[in-house]
């Protein structure tokens, strides 16, 4: 027993099933603490053998004897059995570990998916409330619209080409590298369907304003009113639908519900 005590080989296991059972079932049951996820266990019990090689091959004389009992595994005769069944475990091991993987999930969502959200009815930003239902571009009514759409041309320009496009069609340098991929505003799917209202609130809260019965999105949006302000919102908006020639949907005249048409 006290060879295999001293033996490199055999305490590097020792210390890998000791960290295994501290990490697992002790560490749980202490005041405060909690089941440790498996990724968790993972990466503990990658950091252990990580420091666990590099002590054993820090010193040469150590190294040579702890590669012993695993050359004699692979060569000796007399170990052909175990050999055979080393072999086989770990060619077990391997398969479920790559069946867990990939086998399909029969796990019902634990939400049911909106793939077209509905926007809510009013949005805070930056602390001011803004109801969207029945709610036009106000900067139609003000102001020089040459000037609204120069603004909004600048502000695309600025932050919105590397993903959306100069041509606005939702093929930005980025786009690539998204999924979902941009909007393509040119689409007749998009903007063309929607009220003005809709893409003020699409492009204020962006992918984290997204409501949770449709995650997971993945969308890259960011909320863009933490960078422009509702002016130059605004302005994008009347910009996307000037250079893609579609006319926004409008709200019914004293429709109780707000209801586009």
């Amino acid at each position: 027993m006290r060879q295999y005590l001293r033996h490199p080989f055999w305490q590097a296991v020792g210390l890998l099933l000791v960290a295994y059972i501290v990490v697992v079932f002790v560490i749980p049951i202490l005041p405060g603490s909690a089941v440790v996820p498996k990724s968790v266990v993972l990466q503990y019990m990658a950091t252990v053998l990580v420091g666990v090689l590099i002590w054993v091959s820090d010193d040469e004389a150590r190294w040579t004897t702890f590669k012993e009992p695993l050359q004699d595994l692979v060569v000796q005769p007399r170990l052909r059995v175990a050999r055979t069944v080393v072999l086989a475990a770990v060619t077990l091991v391997v398969g479920c570990f790559t069946y867990g993987q990939v086998k399909a999930s029969v796990a019902a969502p634990p939400n049911l998916r909106s793939i077209h959200p509905a926007p809510p009815s009013q949005i805070t930003f930056r602390g001011k409330a803004i109801t969207l239902v029945g709610l036009d571009n106000p900067l139609r009514r003000t102001g020089d619209m040459a000037a609204h759409l120069a603004v909004g041309h600048r502000i695309y320009y600025q932050n919105c080409v590397p993903c959306h496009g100069d041509h606005l069609d939702g093929l930005g340098h980025f786009a690539t590298g998204l999924n979902p991929l941009p909007a393509n505003f040119q689409d007749n799917g998009t903007i063309a369907q929607l009220t003005e209202s809709f893409v003020f609130w699409r492009i204020a809260k962006g992918g984290p304003g997204l409501p949770r019965e449709g995650t997971p999105w993945n969308s890259a949006m960011p909320a863009w009113e933490e960078f422009l302000t509702e002016d130059e919102i605004w302005s994008v908006v009347l910009f996307l639908y000037d250079q893609t020639g579609w006319k926004p949907r409008t709200w019914e005249v004293g429709a109780e519900q707000g209801a586009a048409k």
